[in-house]
C-alpha cells in the first residue's frame, strides 16, 4: 500500500502486537491525518485489523455487538485509512484516515467533547479550507468567497499578488500588527486560488516536505 510510512504487511504488525497484554483487543486511537484532531478510540482484534489492511476503510471489533464493525458501513461516514503506527509497548495502535463526512455518530466531527478541546492551528486550517472549499460552486452572491471563484482564476491570482505586495509594505514600514492582517489576507486568497486550481493546502506542504529531506 503506497499510502503507508509505517508498517505494511498484515502478518508482521500482526505478529509484533502483544495480543495476550490486552485480551486479544488492542485499543486504537483514530487521528485525521490532514488535520491531527483525534476522532475517536476504539478496538481491533486480529481480524479488524486484517480486514482493516486488506480494505483500507477502519474495521474495529464491537464490543457490544460481538463482531467486526466497519465504521460507517450504516451511514457511509467512513475512515479511510492512511497510516498505522504501533505503539513502544506493542499494545496500542495509532491509526491516521481521512474521514469521509462526520466521524462521530452525533454528527460531529470527533467523538470527542469539541468544546473542550483546545483547537490546534493545524485543525482550524484544515477546518478554513474545508470551508473555502464548499463554497466553490455555491451561488456567486452568498458570500465573497463564492464570488470570488465566480470571477475566475485570473481574478484570484491579481488578489494573491495584491495581497502579496500589502504582505511586503508592511514589513517594511515596520507595523507588525498590519503585516499579521495582511499575511492573514494573502493565506486566505492564496487557499482560494489553490482550491480553484483542484491543489490544497497539503500539496503545498508535501513539497516543502520533499525539499526538507
Amino acid at each position: 500500500m503506497s499510502n503507508f510510512t509505517t508498517l505494511t504487511s498484515v502478518d508482521e504488525l500482526t505478529a509484533r502486537i502483544d495480543w495476550d497484554k490486552v485480551d486479544g483487543l488492542a485499543p486504537v486511537v483514530v487521528q485525521d491525518f490532514n488535520s491531527g484532531q483525534v476522532l475517536m478510540m476504539g478496538y481491533m482484534n486480529p481480524e479488524a485489523l486484517s480486514k482493516t489492511l486488506e480494505t483500507e476503510q477502519v474495521t474495529f471489533f464491537s464490543r457490544t455487538k460481538q463482531r467486526l464493525w466497519t465504521k460507517g458501513e450504516t451511514s457511509g461516514n467512513v475512515l479511510q485509512l492512511r497510516n498505522i503506527a504501533l505503539d513502544c509497548d506493542n499494545d496500542t495502535l495509532l491509526v491516521k484516515v481521512e474521514p469521509i463526512g462526520p466521524t462521530c455518530h452525533t454528527g460531529t466531527t470527533t467523538c470527542f467533547d469539541a468544546d473542550k478541546q483546545e483547537e490546534s492551528s493545524l485543525v482550524f486550517l484544515h477546518q478554513l479550507e474545508q470551508l473555502l472549499a464548499s463554497r466553490k460552486n455555491a451561488d456567486s452572491d452568498s458570500s465573497y468567497t463564492a464570488s470570488l471563484y465566480a470571477r475566475g482564476t485570473k481574478r484570484i491570482s491579481q488578489k494573491v499578488g495584491e495581497e502579496g505586495v500589502e504582505v511586503a509594505l508592511a514589513a517594511t514600514s515596520g507595523d507588525k500588527a498590519e503585516l499579521v492582517c495582511e499575511s492573514a489576507d494573502l493565506m486566505y486568497h492564496l487557499i482560494v486560488l489553490l482550491q480553484d486550481q483542484g491543489l490544497s493546502l497539503n500539496d503545498v506542504i508535501n513539497k516543502l516536505k520533499e525539499r526538507h529531506k
